[in-house]
């Protein structure tokens, strides 16, 4: 079984040496998943459709991970432009090759208006996962879990620039997305 990862910096690893996509890599791999991470820094979901052929369809995976927004929140892409974009990539997976899509948010940010821009785009992804039936992992509802639970702040879990996680904050995401996984399998997907 095949889980391929598509997404832009963040789960692409941009700034720590071990991303979450390294941390969840062994795990899953325990489990007869093969991960295969096609993201890259500063991709948008433009960049997905427009890479599709090459770094999706042709590994056909079994479980399609689209991990964007939080960069095409800051490249200035149209929430309306997001969302056909991720439409059009699950709709071509699904004529292809009908994986279980997933659709993952990211975390949080401290200034305000950072996060008022990147919840749009978290909505969206909901908006996009409930009308097209794909599973939701909300990391950045458990990225504030796990802050509470924890009791540290927000940027101890981030680099400098905080629209990108730190190592530990990798943990957290690896920690969400290896929940989100084992949930689709629990349900018989």
């Amino acid at each position: 079984m095949k889980l391929l990862i598509r997404g832009g910096s963040i789960s692409a690893g941009y700034g720590v040496i071990k991303s979450y996509v390294d941390i969840i890599t062994e795990p899953l791999f325990n489990k007869g998943i093969e991960v295969i991470n096609r993201s890259r820094y500063r991709e948008t979901t433009f960049d997905g459709v427009d890479t599709f052929d090459e770094d999706v369809d042709s590994f056909r995976p079994d479980i399609l991970l689209l991990h964007f927004g939080i960069d095409d929140a800051f490249q200035c892409v149209y929430r309306s432009e997001f969302q056909e974009n991720l439409v059009q990539m699950i709709r071509l997976a699904r004529i292809r090759f009908n994986p279980v899509v997933v659709l993952a948010t990211s975390h949080i940010l401290d200034n305000p208006h950072d996060m008022n821009a990147v919840n749009i785009y978290y909505r969206s992804l909901g908006i996009v996962a409930s009308d097209l039936s794909c599973e939701l992992i909300p990391v950045h509802n458990y990225w504030v879990s796990y802050l509470e639970e924890n009791r540290i702040e927000n940027k101890d879990l981030l680099l400098p620039d905080p629209r990108y996680p730190n190592e530990s904050g990798h943990k957290v995401i690896a920690e969400a997305v290896l929940s989100g996984i084992n949930n689709i399998f629990e349900n018989g997907q």
